[in-house]
């Protein structure tokens, strides 16, 4: 019996072993749990005033009246192009130089002025002594002295040709230097060394330059905001190149033709720029403010884009993540800070999601 006994209670603790071993041998997990919300932000929204802005797409010109095209003065072989575009040069500088055969021209007919001048000269002097003697009539004194008034006025023009070719009367070389007429900057060249230039049959300029101290900044405004511009209105001005950039104007002109294809005006606004840091044909942005108003201003990373479709994640009153459809309007840039404006969808003191919406979206699970 006994032995019956302590055979029965051997086979208990077999039978107990593997289950100790198996609660002993299970390790206690050190890992946290990953909160469902990793990754989520959220914001309070509220309202703000802010400014209503009318925004006219535009870019940056040179005023016309400070632009200079050079176009070579007399037909010739181009020798050396000295500028490039974007360079500055000031006014008198040396922009090109010219080898040409009509300097040639103009000096023969200089040399033959001065032959005509010597010649009346002396004819001149020979008929005051010869009407000093009477032998010489008054009415042939006068022929003289019109025929050496006329050799003088010949020489003056000769000599005026060959200064505005670039030379001097008693220079003998046939290169010309063509000369900046004005301080600025090359926009353009249109020519290279070695190329045959013709005076002003050449619709090419050899360069053309423009003094951008300051510039025109010039919009298309539509015909139905025009009841709301007039010229002298306070405007800003944002360059896409510039995003740190503030600068503010006045609008100088609201043009009175309108664009047949597009139904717009142009609209310019004068700017200083000294440092000529505005580039011609850079693209801007024309902000005219107008009304105030109530807006929610929201980070960019909060909106969701799905085709047209844009939306926000909001937390409801029972702290679930509810996806709600919003209109959005204006896009503001400061920086490395992108922010948009809704418009509507969105209440004032509402709980939104401001990064990581995406991670909540129907596909992801929250």
């Amino acid at each position: 019996m006994n032995t019956i006994r302590i055979e029965s209670l051997l086979l208990l603790a077999l039978i107990a072993m593997p289950i100790v071993a198996c609660k002993s041998s299970a390790p206690a997990s050190t890992d946290a749990q990953q909160p469902a919300n990793a990754g989520i932000e959220t914001a309070i929204a509220h309202m703000k005033q802010g400014t209503d802005f009318l925004e006219l797409p535009a870019h940056i010109e040179a005023d016309p009246s400070r632009v200079v095209r050079v176009f070579p003065p007399l037909s010739g072989r181009m020798l050396g192009l000295r500028v490039l575009p974007g360079q500055e040069v000031k006014k008198g500088d040396v922009v090109a130089t010219l080898q040409s055969s009509d300097i040639a021209a103009a000096r023969s007919d200089f040399e033959k002025a001065k032959i005509e001048v010597l010649r009346a000269d002396r004819a001149l002097t020979r008929g005051k002594l010869l009407l000093d003697h009477e032998v010489l009539s008054q009415a042939d004194y006068y022929e003289l002295e019109a025929t050496d008034q006329s050799a003088h006025s010949e020489l003056d023009r000769a000599r005026q040709r060959i200064h505005e070719l670039g030379f001097s009367e008693n220079n003998t070389s046939d290169e010309v230097a063509l000369r900046a007429p004005i301080s600025g900057v090359v926009l353009d060249i249109g020519t290279a060394t070695g190329e045959m230039q013709r005076s002003l049959d050449n619709a090419t300029p050899i360069a053309t330059i423009a003094n951008i101290d300051s510039v025109w900044t010039v919009g298309d405004v539509f015909e139905r905001d025009l009841a709301t511009l007039k010229p002298g209105r306070e405007v800003q001005v944002v360059v896409p190149a510039y995003p740190g950039l503030d600068l503010t104007g006045r609008i100088a002109n609201i043009g009175d033709a309108i664009d047949p294809n597009t139904h717009t005006l142009k609209l310019r606004v004068i700017l200083p720029n000294p440092k000529h840091t505005l580039k011609t044909d850079m693209f801007a942005t024309i902000r005219i403010p107008g009304a105030e108003r109530n807006t929610i201003i929201l980070p960019a990373t909060a909106v969701l884009h799905d085709g047209e479709k844009t939306s926000v994640f909001v937390v409801n009153a029972s702290g679930k993540y509810e996806q709600r459809p919003v209109t959005i309007g204006r896009r503001f840039d400061s920086g490395t800070i992108k922010s948009v404006e809704i418009l509507t969808g969105i209440n004032d003191g509402e709980k939104v999601v401001t990064s990581g919406g995406a991670l909540l979206r129907p596909n992801n699970g929250e």
